[in-house]
């Protein structure tokens, strides 16, 4: 019996903790897929939080760049504005607004010309994610089984 509240007590224990885990973290740099569709060319850039970057006749800023873990949703969000460069220099917005990279097509920027939307955020300062790996929950009620059958 001891078992069994043992292996409930990590049970809980590790979905205590991915909750936890479950909180955004900020990124310094977003990063987008442009297609240009005269060309067909599809590009990828990155873009630090708050800098802009010219992708055709577009000027795309990421105001934030939010990422979570593998079992939340949504796991990548940005905030962007995107200003289409007008013939006289000046600009005129086209989008503002949350991007969801599990959901491109979403909150896409949809041009005439040209397509964005986001693929992801990063950090190059952060250390490599941690993968937990839960017990085997059958396993663990097998031995607590044969344990306690050894026990009787």
């Amino acid at each position: 019996m001891r078992r069994a509240s043992l292996a409930l007590a990590i049970m809980l224990a590790a979905m205590a903790q991915a909750h936890a885990e479950a909180e955004r973290m900020s990124n310094p740099i977003a990063v987008f897929a442009g297609l240009d569709k005269i060309t067909g060319v599809t590009t990828t850039f990155e873009i630090p939080i708050g800098e802009e970057r010219r992708f055709g006749a577009l000027i795309v800023k990421p105001n934030a760049c939010f990422t979570r873990p593998v079992t939340a949703e949504p796991k990548t969000t940005s905030f962007v504005e995107v200003d289409q460069v007008e013939v006289e220099k000046t600009r005129k917005r086209i989008f503002s607004g949350w991007m969801f990279a599990e959901s491109p097509g979403l909150n896409a920027v949809e041009h005439a010309i040209y397509d964005v939307w986001l693929t992801g955020c990063r950090d190059p300062n952060a250390p490599p994610p941690v993968v937990e790996v839960l017990p085997d929950l059958n396993a663990l009620q097998e031995q607590i089984s044969q344990d306690e059958e050894v026990a009787d």
